[in-house]
């Protein structure tokens, strides 16, 4: 698995994005886990549909985070996920949260994909035929039919 993410603030009063690419390897694909989330310490910034925050407004006014995002890793078919996130605007611009967050989403894959593995596989085979008593009896009517059926 493999875990990208790229965080992007415009000047001002804009709220950065962060934009998270996560791509599983062919063997964890043929593994087929499901998806794996976590909770982040990634804070969501109060009304984070809005693209800004004001002076004075939401998490510049010292408003608590409306939660925490989670984060996911994709299901083996699909093998890839990409998502975006709003970030609350920092006047330092410091997220130290996301990569902390991204290091526990890829503990928790890591666990999935241990016990996936530890699934061995198997093929099995397997013949049942009639009982060595079950053909003793049944074969002198069998051989009478055979010779009835020539004889004619």
């Amino acid at each position: 698995m493999r875990i990208t993410w790229h965080i992007v603030k415009k000047r001002g009063n804009l709220r950065p994005e962060l934009v998270y690419d996560v791509v599983l390897e062919g063997h964890e694909k043929a593994l087929a886990l499901p998806y794996v989330r976590v909770d982040s310490t990634i804070p969501e910034p109060p009304s984070s549909w809005q693209a800004h925050c004001y002076p004075g407004q939401h998490e510049r006014a010292g408003a608590a985070p409306a939660g925490f995002y989670q984060l996911a890793t994709p299901n083996h078919a699909t093998g890839t996920l990409r998502q975006t996130l709003r970030l609350p605007w920092r006047q330092d611009n410091a997220y130290p949260e996301v990569e902390a967050s991204f290091a526990a989403l890829r503990r928790a894959f890591e666990m999935a994909l241990a016990e996936a593995g530890a699934s061995q596989p198997m093929d099995m085979w397997g013949e049942l035929t009639l009982t060595a008593g079950l053909k003793r009896d049944l074969a002198p009517s069998l051989m009478a039919d055979r010779l009835l059926g020539l004889a004619q």
